[in-house]
C-alpha cells in the first residue's frame, strides 16, 4: 500500500509521493513553481509542507509533522522565524519589489530574498513561500533572479501560481514544475464537510457535483447570483455568438454589481474568466479525442458548443489562452468594459475560426 504522507491534506497522492521519494534520497530541490487551478490547495500543501520540514521531532523525510514540537507550535501560531509568506497586497494590481528587497532606505536589508539568505534560527531550513506568483511583474521577478540561480544552503521556495503560460521565463526557467490537479468530487466533499457552511443554503453533496474539483465552490455559492450567471454565460459562449443580444453589456453589468470596490469588481471578473478556461479545457481535450469527465456544471455547455465548434482543438486552446490575457489585463487595472467587450469578441472569432490567435495577440495590450 502506498504510505500517506501529509495526511491532513487531502488529495494530491501523487505529488506527495514525488516529495517524498526526494526527501528520502536526500535530493530536495530549492525552487518550486506549483501550478494548477484555484482553491485545490497548492497553497494549503505548500505550508503543509513547510510544517512537515521544519518539525524537530519527525524526520523530514516522513513528510508528516508531530504537531506538538516548538516549530510546529510556531508555525501553527504564524510567527515561525524560518518560514515566510509573501501574498500580493489587496489594494495592489503586482508583487511589490518592497517584499522581496525591502523598501528604498533598506533594500537587501530585509524582504524576503534577504530572509531566506539568513541562517536558519532553530538549526534546520528557511522556507518562503510565495503566494499569487501569477502577479510577478518584471521589476519584482527581477528581485528574485539573485536567489533563484544562487540559492541559499538549506533555503526551500515555494511559488504557488494557476498555470505555466502566466508566469515569466525567468521564473519558469529555474523551478522544477509541479502540476497540481483538481480534487474528485469525494475529496472536494470531504473537505467542505470540515467547513462552516451554515450560511448557504446547498448541501456539500450539491456543492461538491457543482465544484469542477475546486474549493472555489465556496465563493460561487456565497456571491449573490453568481451560479445562474455562470450558468447563462457559458452558455452563450457555446453558441459561439459572444457579441449578440446586449450580452457583453449585460456580462459588464454583472461585474458592476459586485460593488463599489473595484477589487471585488477584479475578483468577479477573474472569476468569469476562471469559469471560461475551465470550459474551453474541456472542449479541447473533447475535440483532442480524450474521454476525460466533465463536471455536471459544464456538461451540457460543451455538448452544445461542440455541435457549434467550426473550428478544431487548438482553436480552443487558444480560446484558453485569450481567457487567461483576461488575467493580465485586469492586473494591468485594464477599462473592464473595454476588456469585456473585446474579450467576448475574440472568443466568438476563435470558435468561429474567423481569427487566429497570433492575430489577435497582436492587439493586446496590458
Amino acid at each position: 500500500m502506498t504510505p500517506s504522507f501529509l495526511k491532513n491534506v487531502v488529495g494530491h497522492q501523487t505529488v506527495k509521493d514525488r516529495f517524498a521519494v526526494a526527501l528520502n534520497r536526500d535530493r530536495l530541490p530549492s525552487t518550486f513553481l506549483f501550478v494548477g487551478p484555484e482553491g485545490i490547495g497548492k497553497k494549503t500543501f505548500a505550508i503543509a509542507l513547510a510544517k512537515a520540514l521544519l518539525c524537530e521531532s519527525n524526520d523530514s523525510s516522513s513528510l508528516e509533522a508531530c504537531g506538538q514540537c516548538e516549530g510546529c507550535t510556531l508555525m501553527d501560531a504564524g510567527n515561525h522565524p524560518d518560514f515566510e509568506l509573501v501574498q500580493k497586497r489587496k489594494d495592489k494590481a503586482y508583487l511589490l519589489i518592497e517584499q522581496f528587497i525591502g523598501v528604498k532606505d533598506r533594500r537587501n536589508q530585509e524582504g524576503m530574498c534577504h530572509n531566506i539568505s539568513l541562517t536558519p534560527f532553530r538549526g534546520g531550513r528557511k522556507i518562503a513561500v510565495i503566494d499569487d506568483a501569477d502577479f510577478f511583474n518584471q521589476e519584482s521577478a527581477n528581485c528574485l533572479l539573485k536567489t533563484l540561480e544562487e540559492p541559499p544552503p538549506r533555503s526551500v521556495l515555494i511559488m504557488i501560481g494557476t498555470s505555466e503560460q502566466k508566469q515569466l521565463s525567468t521564473i519558469r526557467s529555474r523551478s522544477q514544475i509541479v502540476h497540481f490537479h483538481p480534487l474528485s468530487t469525494d475529496e472536494v466533499k470531504q473537505v467542505l464537510n470540515t467547513l462552516d457552511t451554515s450560511e448557504i443554503e446547498a448541501s456539500s453533496d450539491e456543492m461538491a457535483q457543482q465544484s469542477s474539483g475546486s474549493l472555489q465552490v465556496l465563493q460561487q455559492y456565497r456571491e449573490e447570483g453568481l451560479l445562474d450567471f455562470k450558468s447563462q454565460f457559458l452558455s452563450k459562449l457555446a453558441s459561439c455568438e459572444t457579441m449578440t443580444q446586449g450580452f457583453p453589456k449585460e456580462l459588464i453589468g454583472f461585474v458592476d454589481q459586485a460593488g463599489k470596490d473595484a477589487a471585488k469588481r477584479r475578483q468577479r471578473l477573474r472569476l468569469l474568466a476562471d469559469f471560461a478556461i475551465q470550459f474551453y479545457r474541456y472542449i479541447a481535450l473533447h475535440l483532442a479525442g480524450s474521454t476525460h469527465k466533465i463536471p455536471h456544471s459544464y456538461l451540457r455547455p460543451v455538448q452544445d458548443a461542440i455541435k457549434n465548434w467550426k473550428s478544431d482543438a487548438e482553436a480552443a486552446t487558444e480560446c484558453v489562452e485569450r481567457c487567461m490575457d483576461v488575467h493580465l489585463q485586469i492586473a494591468a487595472n485594464a477599462n473592464q468594459a473595454t476588456l469585456i467587450e473585446a474579450w467576448l469578441s475574440d472568443l466568438g472569432k476563435l470558435s468561429r475560426g474567423d481569427e487566429a490567435y497570433e492575430n489577435i495577440k497582436v492587439t493586446l495590450a496590458y
